[in-house]
């Protein structure tokens, strides 16, 4: 096998990494996940590419102290973060499958 052989076969599989991880984030803008705070009295549904698209309040909340209100907000915030983050991390390792790079590597493209 030539060098030339051996770039042409690279050059290859970075196309096919690329267009993986293309369609792979295209995916994550389109998939949601849904988290809620306070035993449902805050909802937040957000994209895995972390755009918030909804924040529900249940009305009985708003009588209570402004603190607790963004308190349970961001609490909802975050597990609908930490929700996307891991399903973007499955999504894109198995985007980077096809690299062969050694465990820990992948998560850096």
């Amino acid at each position: 096998m030539n060098i030339n052989m051996l770039m042409q076969q690279a050059q290859r599989m970075q196309k096919d990494v690329e267009s993986n991880l293309k369609k792979a984030k295209e995916e994550l803008a389109q998939m949601e996940v849904h988290a809620e705070a306070g035993g449902g009295l805050v909802k937040v549904t957000m994209t895995c590419r972390n755009v918030v698209k909804r924040i529900e309040i249940n009305p009985d909340l708003l009588q209570d102290e402004p603190d607790i209100i963004e308190d349970l907000i961001a609490a909802a915030i975050n597990d609908a973060a930490r929700q996307a983050e891991a399903i973007s991390e499955e999504k894109m390792k198995s985007a980077n499958s096809g690299m062969g790079l050694p465990p820990g590597l992948a998560g850096l493209f």
